[in-house]
């Protein structure tokens, strides 16, 4: 590696905090050079197979033409632009499309920044929403354990509070409800007794309750687990028995992931408030959405304050709205039904066998989602460091070692991220001694 790339890592590891990351003992960074189609390129000469999409943000592979072209014509017209006040056409565009795209009860919809804040937008919505009914006891949230909903203050207050990665703020954060998490897989049969302490817990507590939220169908950094739909279907059942809202947060799984295009679909359920966010540009620029029912935009804007009480600087960024736009053209013109049932084929046959491991606990896969659940922890930068010696990125987390990689993979791909997981597999060092 030459002089400069050196002196940016050195710099890099001294001064710059990355996520989850010790600053006094960091996990190794890897520069990278540059990205196309599914290979990261570091600057060290290494081509890594990226079986991430970078934190599943990117459904099409890097550099993709029309993704970068929309972003080039539209800075060409105006990088930003204010949204109070103001629109444009990127903007209207998008929500057309995201409207037309979603469960049909959502026809409202607020651009916001990233993930974390499309979750506090939904859950300040529900709130001002019952407060706009009169019914100011209605503020409490009821969730499931083993979900994730972001790293900002509202957001963190519906994770886990074990599991969630949260727990140094617990006497800061807002005191919700946690039912027991989904038990059921998603190919077991289903028992309904599996929502039995959930009903009590709504039975109990629904005159305090202004929302209940969820992952729908996969709960992601909480243990990548795939729940039963009927599950869910007996969520939204609940929310309208007890005049509950409903909050979906298809952040990870929306666009396709799970192989239908919402995971909400899964279920048939049409939820009241739905985030979107990670994959909605593409993987380019950070943009979220959280849509609503007209119930709720109309009950928030007829209340006390007169409006919805959020309003980020860079909404609607016009930049971040074409390439969105683009992206579910392309998602289209890509047949991303075929994409992701070829990926989902790919991955469970060559994924699945690795459950014969002695170091597996399970294997499992869902759409373009495989996952290997090992008995142990794995050794983060003992396991990274492999990983990239063996051509491939991938990210595990606890006992967590999976991918989502873009829906461009082809079975080569997929392939050689499989090899390089059992490879670890066999090496000791790359786990940690529970």
């Amino acid at each position: 590696m030459n002089k400069k790339n050196t002196e940016l890592l050195a710099f890099d590891r001294e001064n710059i905090w990355h996520p989850y990351t010790s600053m006094s003992s960091p996990l190794p960074s890897y520069l990278v050079e540059s990205a196309k189609g599914v290979e990261i390129t570091l600057a060290s000469g290494e081509i890594l197979t990226d079986g991430m999409a970078s934190w599943w943000a990117v459904l099409h592979g890097y550099n993709h033409p029309k993704l970068n072209r929309a972003i080039i014509e539209q800075t060409e017209k105006m990088a930003h632009v204010m949204f109070g006040g103001l629109t444009h056409q990127p903007a209207v565009e998008l929500c057309q499309k995201l409207i037309t795209l979603t469960p049909k009860s959502l026809e409202r919809v607020f651009l916001a920044d990233s993930g974390s804040v499309a979750v506090e937008v939904a859950i300040k919505m529900a709130l001002q929403y019952w407060h706009s009914k009169g019914e100011k006891n209605k503020h409490k949230l009821l969730t499931v354990r083993n979900g994730y909903h972001g790293d900002t203050f509202a957001a963190m207050s519906v994770c886990d509070p074990v599991t969630g990665m949260h727990q140094l703020f617990d006497q800061v954060l807002m005191k919700n409800l946690f039912a027991p998490a989904p038990n059921i897989a998603i190919d077991e049969q289903w028992q309904a007794q599996d929502t039995a302490e959930l009903e009590t817990l709504f039975a109990e507590n629904h005159q305090h309750l202004a929302a209940f939220i969820i992952e729908p169908i996969v709960q992601g950094t909480g243990g990548m687990r795939f729940y039963h739909p009927e599950y869910l279907k007996a969520c939204a059942a609940l929310c309208k028995k007890y005049k509950v809202l409903l909050i979906a947060d298809e952040i990870a799984t929306g666009f396709g992931r799970t192989g239908k295009l919402f995971a909400c679909e899964w279920a048939d359920v049409s939820p009241d408030i739905l985030c979107l966010g990670k994959t909605l540009t593409g993987g380019y620029l950070s943009l979220a959405a959280t849509l609503c029912s007209k119930e709720v935009a109309t009950t928030i804007s007829d209340g006390e304050a007169g409006c919805f009480m959020h309003g980020p600087t860079f909404m609607g960024n016009p930049l971040a709205c074409a390439v969105a736009s683009a992206s579910i053209d392309l998602l289209k013109e890509n047949n991303w039904q075929q994409q992701v049932a070829t990926l989902e084929a790919h991955l469970k046959q060559h994924l699945l066998p690795l459950a014969k491991h002695e170091r597996v606990k399970d294997t499992r896969v869902l759409g373009a989602i495989g996952v290997v659940e090992a008995r142990q922890n794995v050794n983060m930068a003992r396991i990274q460091k492999r990983f990239v010696e063996l051509g491939v990125w991938i990210r595990p987390f606890g006992r967590l070692i999976y991918i989502m990689p873009p829906y461009i993979s082809t079975e080569a791909n997929v392939l050689k991220l499989v090899r390089a997981i059992a490879t670890v597999l066999d090496e000791e060092q790359c786990f940690t001694l529970d």
